[in-house]
């Protein structure tokens, strides 16, 4: 309940900062709907030339879309902010500030900043992927849904798990851009279906660099008809990624030169 609280204390703060800068909150909804259009177009021009792309055809492809959407809003919402100040934090020193704090320090880095100039645009990728499952021509039953949505947001957690981890190198090499860029790079896999990358490729991108599995595996819940074992597998790599990222955090924690030093 203490996090609870602390956490509803940075929504407040982190909306109420939104509404000082009203030209930003604009600027970044109409970014995110037009990144949103652009994806729309590129599969809608793909599905022109072919019936299907990945196993799965155009009314798939659209769900895929939206989940991929609200994946991404998550992200930009609740951690991109709080990731990209981090590297500055180790740097500069001002990590003693949250290591002093009775609260995990990993926790406070994580969630403080919320941004809530992205809220909009993840209520509008939820509106997209709503629309996308109610068009599908199949039906598909109230708890195959639930266990997607289930899914949707242990991808979420994923994608944020990864970037930490890279993120995280910070501590030995003082220069987080080239993780920063690395992470940007292969998260734009997570883009495609899975399964369009065959062999060593798919292997890496669904255990070593488990990007496939931040969108494209909840989607395959509802259409593969193993959707326990998706899960299963989902919750499996999540937990050993997401403890990968505490075992670094804290070697990192023990390396930190504090401003002190």
């Amino acid at each position: 309940m203490r996090y609870l609280r602390l956490y509803a204390y940075f929504l407040r703060f982190s909306f109420s900062r939104a509404m000082e800068f009203r030209i930003d909150f604009f600027f970044r909804i109409v970014m995110d709907v037009v990144w949103n259009a652009m994806y729309l177009t590129f599969f809608s021009v793909i599905f022109m030339h072919t019936e299907m792309l990945g196993g799965w055809n155009y009314d798939q492809i659209l769900v895929f879309t939206g989940t991929l959407f609200v994946a991404d809003a998550i992200q930009m919402t609740v951690f991109s902010n709080n990731m990209w100040w981090l590297p500055i934090f180790v740097n500069k020193g001002d990590l003693d500030y949250y290591l002093v704090r009775p609260v995990s320090t990993l926790f406070m880095l994580s969630l403080r900043d919320f941004a809530a100039n992205s809220f909009l645009n993840l209520l509008i990728a939820i509106g997209i992927l709503t629309w996308a499952i109610g068009r599908y021509p199949e039906p598909i039953g109230g708890g195959t849904v639930a266990l997607f949505l289930f899914l949707v947001l242990v991808g979420a957690f994923l994608n944020y798990a990864i970037g930490m981890l890279f993120l995280s190198t910070v501590f030995w090499t003082h220069n987080a851009d080239g993780a920063k860029q690395f992470y940007w790079t292969m998260g734009g896999t997570a883009s495609r279906p899975h399964r369009i990358y065959r062999g060593l490729a798919r292997r890496i991108l669904t255990t070593i660099l488990p990007f496939s599995l931040v969108a494209s595996y909840p989607v395959d819940s509802l259409f593969s008809g193993e959707p326990v074992a998706t899960m299963a597998y989902m919750l499996l790599v999540a937990t050993v990624v997401f403890a990968a990222l505490l075992f670094v955090w804290r070697c990192g924690l023990r390396v930190y030169a504090s401003a002190s030093s």
